[in-house]
């Protein structure tokens, strides 16, 4: 017997591994090649490392319907993983473990995916993917094993040359009628984890029928291991480049509703990538659309360890606070800053009395969507005679001012599921609406020729977003953009100065008629296996128990999506989900579901009113009470 088997059977013998666990150290070391997974296991079996096994074997990464995502590195390094070490001083070796995003998980995705894409292949030669990658750890020699797999297998791969933003990999599907698309990232999520994102023909994220249908290829998949196909079979490697950002680079500009508004008004920005994609594209974009454009020089760079915050998600105000400082320095209008796949963006504006303000996801998407319902009116683009044929798509968690500006104008709301595939997915019908003889490829149409058979023939998307820093003003591409987001932000930022204000200005007006909304994003973070099961129990108590007062207010509407049996405004059924929505008889509302990328549950909280402060308040208290609650019930 050898010696770690030996040890584990101890283990478990013991109860400090259990027995799921010790199963699932059995599949890793069948199935992985890993050239140092036993001695990784062995090392932590004899330092009695319990909670390090438990966190890396607790399950087998299943492939969920946005892919994959966990920790690259562990929280224990051991020796066997550290090696001879890698780039920026991370391990040679990704995290050993079931639970772990490592080439064994990697690979069985891939050929997963490539597996679907094969048997769903009616068109002529070979199938396509596009791979992409952001920055982190692994990432390149991911998206090379990825590469790899798919040429092995009979598929052609376009591989792009270096780190890409997300939205582009999105672009470069529908661009390039690829079948399938793959990134490696796991968006604004701490350095230690990395993930892998896929997408179906449309260049939207997988929905159904396409995501059970992948999700059966991979996890019917114990091994790591395929049999590669003789040399005349494989599939053809192209590199994708700076050709590619051009091409994506122009299809940008055209996200600009008024031109004309950037010749004269050239504002001062800073922007920070943090250590991320989006310099890439934003800053060469930025200029050429005429703005001065200062970078964060620490922060340009890309670099895995996100070295300079202490996570790089535009969410969080620490994040940005090396490009605030900069802009006081540089006497900057605004500061934009992208998470490291850049396709969340986060923005402070200097406010009416020359302060730098943080403007939170809600109110950007709310102040984008307007200026942009706004203007295509103004353009003509809309009338009274087509707006029942225009749509804002935002997800149930995002804020309800977005609902009332665009009621306002007659444009229909849809709400979607939180996860922008969600959005895409909407999309995709819009443009299948229209008669194929009206369409032709539409891929192909301009924009104002693709909006017009919109407008005509099916909805036209005026904007799209969720509460979590991620908005799309076009449908060119499939998924939230960054870069779009500051092109289109850009523009705002001109339009407040044509008006002789500033973009708090336009925010303050916007409430003044449409009242004082103020929405909150609150976690509580639980990681490893034993977090995954308190977040697994915390949300089945909801669905089991929902509160009946909260905060002295009475819970006068409680909707569990988790039941399912809930449609949109178009008829379109919602699948389950886990998230409970609760309504208060004060006018407040908050809603609780697990993170699907993340070890959290989450909690949305709404207010409206006429004072800020006072809203504000009552925010604070609701989450006090929440929090409170929360606790009890984990006890």
């Amino acid at each position: 017997m050898s010696e770690w088997k030996s040890l584990l059977d101890d283990a478990i013998s013991c109860g400090d591994v259990s027995a799921e666990a010790g199963a699932n150290i059995h599949l890793y070391l069948q199935g992985a090649n890993s050239p140092v997974g036993p001695a990784a296991i062995l090392e932590l079996l004899k330092s009695c490392e319990w909670q390090e096994i438990d966190d890396r074997f607790f399950k087998t990464m299943a492939f969920g319907t946005g892919g994959l995502r966990g920790r690259t590195i562990g929280k224990i390094v051991t020796r066997a993983e550290r090696g001879v070490g890698g780039p920026l001083d991370r391990p040679e070796h990704p995290c050993v473990g079931t639970a772990s995003m490592n080439f064994f998980n990697l690979k069985r995705a891939m050929i997963g995916l490539v597996r679907y894409v094969k048997k769903s292949f009616s068109g002529e030669g070979r199938p396509s993917l596009v791979i992409g990658h952001d920055t982190r750890h692994f990432s390149r020699d991911f998206a090379e094993t990825c590469a790899n797999v798919a040429t092995d297998l009979g598929c052609d791969a376009y591989l792009f040359e270096a780190e890409r933003a997300t939205p582009e990999i999105s672009f470069a599907v529908r661009y390039l009628r690829a079948d399938s698309g793959v990134c490696l990232t796991a968006s604004h999520n701490p350095s230690h984890d990395n993930g892998f994102k896929a997408y179906i023909d449309d260049g939207g994220q997988l929905v159904e029928p396409h995501a059970t249908g992948v999700i059966n290829e991979v996890n019917a998949l114990e091994s790591e291991n395929y049999e590669v196909l003789p040399e005349g079979e494989k599939g053809e490697l192209t590199v994708l480049g700076v050709d590619m950002d051009r091409t994506y680079m122009d299809k940008l500009k055209t996200v600009l509703l008024r031109p004309d508004l950037l010749e004269t008004r050239k504002a001062k920005v800073v922007y920070t990538n943090l250590h991320g994609t989006g310099g890439v594209i934003i800053v060469p974009m930025l200029r050429e659309l005429g703005f001065e454009v200062v970078t964060v020089p620490e922060q340009d760079g890309p670099d895995g360890r996100f070295p300079t915050v202490e996570s790089p998600n535009p969410e969080n105000a620490p994040a940005l606070a090396k490009g605030i400082a900069l802009a006081e320095e540089v006497g900057a209008d605004a500061v934009i800053a992208t998470d490291p796949d850049c396709d969340r963006m986060g923005v402070a504006i200097r406010n009416d009395v020359g302060e730098m303000e943080l403007l939170t996801g809600n109110q950007i998407g709310s102040l984008l969507g307007w200026y942009r319902i706004k203007t295509m009116f103004d353009l003509g683009w809309i009338t009274e005679s087509n707006r029942s044929r225009a749509v804002l798509v935002k997800t149930l968690v995002t804020t309800d001012l977005q609902r009332s500006i665009a009621e306002k104008y007659g444009i229909s709301v849809i709400d979607t599921l939180t996860g922008f595939k969600y959005i895409g997915e909407k999309l995709k019908k819009y443009e299948d609406a229209i008669p194929n003889e009206k369409k032709g490829d539409y891929r192909n149409l301009t924009e104002e020729e693709s909006r017009k058979l919109r407008l005509e023939y099916s909805k036209f998307f005026v904007f799209g977003g969720e509460e979590s820093y991620g908005y799309l003003g076009s449908d060119f591409v499939r998924d939230k953009d960054g870069n779009a987001s500051a092109v289109m932000f850009a523009e705002l930022a001109a339009y407040a100065m044509s008006e002789g204000t500033s973009i708090a200005g336009l925010r303050d007006r916007i409430w003044g008629e449409y009242g004082v909304h103020l929405e909150e994003g609150k976690s509580l973070v639980m990681e490893g296996g034993e977090g995954a099961r308190k977040i697994a129990a915390l949300v089945k108590s909801y669905s089991v128990d929902p509160p009946a007062i909260v905060d002295g207010s009475d819970a006068i509407a409680v909707r569990d999506y988790e039941r399912g049996g809930f449609y949109d405004q178009e008829g379109d059924e919602l699948p389950a989900a886990s998230m409970l929505f609760v309504d208060l008889a004060d006018g407040r509302r908050f809603a609780v579901r697990p993170s699907g990328t993340e070890p959290k549950i989450k909690y949305y909280l709404f207010g409206k009113g006429e004072n800020k402060d006072e809203v504000q308040r009552s925010l604070d208290a609701l989450w006090a009470a929440l929090e409170k609650d929360a606790y009890q019930r984990m006890e």
